[in-house]
């Protein structure tokens, strides 16, 4: 599976049989990374950093679910390759968490324009995050979409400091409405190193 590549083509996708035949360990593989990949920023939100395992798995589990075939391969690559990391970004996606459905109603529709303003913060630096472009993040009556898919690019320069391991990094969202910041740790910043080359 060439990783290096920062895509995922026809060529990766195994037989619906034989992915069943590894799904247990590769779900099991998945869980145990999770944990370095995702953070909570506040109390409603979490951001999981993806990866071309990450939607690898993504697209083999709908192929599973929908056993769309062909056709629907077609679609899984074009919705799914985009967030795999292109070697000089993060990829994330930020999902806001509230079970009481009125409640999310009203904090989202206070959110508009949140997808500009959620940064990595590196020893000082901004890397804003770039939303995916597939659909408008923000409603046209400002409520805020309650998953986000996010691109943070790093220059050359970022990328050595990130692997460095230098400075202290975080996560941010600055909207007035939810203002929080997490830092990422050690264990996150060396997994989520992976992602660059």
């Amino acid at each position: 599976m060439p990783r290096s590549e920062h895509t995922i083509t026809t060529d990766d996708i195994l037989s619906l049989e034989d992915y069943e035949s590894i799904r247990k360990e590769k779900r099991e593989e998945s869980i145990l990374r999770k944990k370095y990949r995702q953070m909570a920023i506040g109390p409603h939100a979490m951001i999981t950093f993806e990866s071309w395992d990450s939607m690898w798995m993504q697209v083999q589990e709908m192929l599973r679910i929908e056993k769309g075939g062909d056709e629907q391969l077609a679609d899984e690559l074009e919705a799914y390759s985009p967030m795999v990391p292109n070697g000089s970004e993060l990829t994330a996606t930020l999902m806001f968490e509230i079970d009481d459905e009125d409640r999310r109603k009203t904090f989202l529709s206070k959110m508009g324009g949140v997808e500009q303003l959620i940064f990595i913060d590196l020893d000082g630096e901004r890397i804003g995050a770039e939303p995916e472009q597939d659909v408008d993040r923000t409603s046209r009556d400002g409520k805020a979409s309650a998953v986000q898919f996010l691109h943070f690019a790093f220059t050359a320069a970022q990328v050595e400091k990130w692997l460095s391991g230098d400075g202290t990094a975080m996560i941010r969202i600055d909207h007035s409405e939810y203002g929080h910041a997490a830092i990422i740790d050690e264990a996150h910043r060396l997994e989520l190193a992976r992602d660059f080359g």
